[in-house]
């Protein structure tokens, strides 16, 4: 029983909204197989998706099972094999200065004597 793309990657708790999977299916950030899907795309048992996300990291993910209706959190994980190697230490260190540029981009103002000293701690200058 083959179900919609969007609504697979929703159900299986891929992207937090279906919209959010038209979305990135419209942008072209999923990939079915090797080529460029549609939203509107059926996905089978077996098929290989690739999900561009941030930061130029790659998801690459095995349809196990198909489900059209929303399941527990637990479940959906059952339907999909995650084929994603491991982040490498130049991925996590970028991904922890992204976590804190958002966070001093929040703050309004001159930063604290702390701020400072934690950013320094973080880029290495120190």
């Amino acid at each position: 029983m083959p179900v919609r793309l969007d609504v697979w990657l929703d159900v299986a708790c891929l992207f937090k909204t279906r919209s959010e999977a038209q979305k990135a299916c419209r942008l072209g950030k999923v990939s079915v197989n090797g080529s460029p899907a549609k939203a509107h795309r059926e996905v089978k048992v077996g098929d290989e998706l690739v999900i561009s996300r941030p930061l130029g990291r790659r998801q690459a993910i095995v349809v196990l099972g198909v489900a059209d209706t929303h399941i527990p959190k637990a479940e959906a994980r059952a339907l999909y094999e995650d084929r994603t190697p491991p982040p490498t230490a130049e991925e996590l260190e970028m991904r922890k200065i992204e976590r804190l540029y958002r966070a001093t981009a929040m703050t309004t103002g001159r930063p604290t004597r702390d701020d400072r000293r934690a950013r320094r701690r973080l880029t290495g200058k120190d």
